[in-house]
């Protein structure tokens, strides 16, 4: 077993859950820590809360890093970003130094993954501590979600100083664009995702939603995630008489005015959904049965349950950007039994009409022409969402570990 050290902006406090990474680095210390490895995350965290938290009997421990800057900084973890990551870079890598010879101390190894831009200069700086011990007591790796920040890290000195990963071929291609050579190992879901939903709960929000065709799409308000395409949309099938609805849940960003200015533009009824963090699904179905206008913006954080129910019974959730690295959320889709609509670049599970629907053109009348398609052939439909939930099970983390922990022996195989 290892000791495993999570190094990334983002984690488990709501401060510090923006998207995909926060996720990643929640599900992935469970599963490391289910499968006996004692884990260590440290990220940008609420400033109200504890710099040291320790859960799972001591097995997993949380550290909020740059507490002092977040203070001043209340919005989110990207709130203040370049002082937290100047912050960061500066004083995560004596600290990081310190656990592994502390490890190795007690003749353990250690695992550090480092997650995306605003970590590059942090492992950098913990190789260079280290020197050549890093070889023999730590395996470093720095991972890449996205693109995003790739004009503010050294690759040159990252390449020395880690292996370098990615969470797709289509990321490993974007890569090597730039002539940086990376590994993929994908990314996973936690298995509750898999695990069966009361029934009630799929069919209380299809009766809500009636005989209207039903659209999620919960992302961030970002110009990637083609939110004008998915309004574009909307209107689409409204003007041919369909009665559609979207359902949809951005973030805290300036693109949301973007969004909102189309949503009027194209003529589109809206109506606010704001219920309390304890609500349940059936709040969430009768609060949409009581909603006329072809766009509700679920105003909430939205808890897990009901957001699988959603992914379930709606006839499709949008998760089709148009740079998508990943696509996490098509994988929880499919988990949850619903259809997933991806794009066409870091979805490596999606088989067209096989396990997903992935939208071919950027003609917003595509979904539409795909809806109807599927409204005329039920067995399809049944056949996508089953095969889209066994894809599923082959992401689970569980499974994806046995790539990463070989990953980790033969890092320090070939150092030896």
């Amino acid at each position: 077993m290892f000791d495993v050290v999570l190094v990334a902006f983002e984690g488990p406090d709501r401060y510090s859950f923006v998207g995909g990474l926060a996720t990643r680095m929640i599900d992935l210390a469970d599963a490391l820590v289910d499968r006996g490895h004692r884990v260590r995350h440290i990220f940008v965290g609420d400033p109200k809360l504890p710099p040291i938290e320790e859960r799972a009997d001591g097995a997993l421990v949380y550290e909020r890093w740059s507490q002092w800057i977040s203070a001043h900084h209340p919005k989110d973890v990207y709130d203040g970003e370049d002082g937290k990551w100047r912050d960061f870079s500066r004083t995560v890598p004596p600290h990081l130094a310190r656990l592994v010879r502390a490890s190795a101390g007690a003749g353990r190894r250690t695992v550090m993954l480092f997650e995306d831009w605003q970590t590059a200069s942090a492992a950098i700086g913990t190789a260079a501590i280290l020197g050549a011990r890093a070889h023999r007591d730590a395996a470093l790796l720095w991972n890449a979600n996205n693109t995003y920040g790739f004009g503010r890290v050294d690759f040159t000195l990252l390449r020395r100083a880690a292996s370098i990963t990615t969470v797709s071929r289509f990321m490993r291609a974007e890569m090597a664009a730039i002539d940086v050579d990376a590994a993929v190992l994908p990314n996973g879901i936690a298995e509750r995702w898999l695990k069966p939903l009361p029934p009630t709960d799929a069919r209380t929000l299809r009766h809500a939603f009636g005989e209207r065709p039903t659209f999620v799409k919960v992302a961030r308000f970002d110009p990637d995630k083609r939110w004008l395409w998915a309004i574009d949309a909307i209107a689409a099938m409204r003007d041919a008489g369909a009665a559609p609805r979207l359902l949809m849940r951005g973030s805290r960003a300036e693109y949301a005015e973007t969004v909102g200015d189309r949503i009027r533009t194209r003529g589109l009824r809206i109506e606010r959904i704001a219920l309390g963090p304890e609500s349940t699904t059936r709040d969430l179905a009768e609060a949409i049965a009581k909603a006329d206008a072809e766009v509700c913006f679920l105003d909430y954080f939205i808890p897990e349950r009901s957001l699988r129910g959603m992914y379930q019974a709606a006839d499709g959730v949008l998760a089709n950007s148009e740079k998508e690295p990943f696509g996490l959320v098509g994988l929880e889709v499919m988990a949850s039994g619903g259809i997933a609509y991806v794009g066409r670049t870091g979805e490596d599970y999606a088989v067209p009409l096989g396990n997903a629907v992935v939208m071919q053109s950027d003609d917003p009348r595509e979904l539409l022409a795909t809806y109807g398609a599927l409204r005329s052939k039920p067995e399809l439909v049944r056949a996508i969402r089953a095969d889209g939930r066994g894809t599923a099970k082959r992401f689970v983390w569980p499974r994806i570990l046995d790539g990463y922990e070989a990953a980790w022996e033969t890092a320090f195989a070939l150092a030896t």
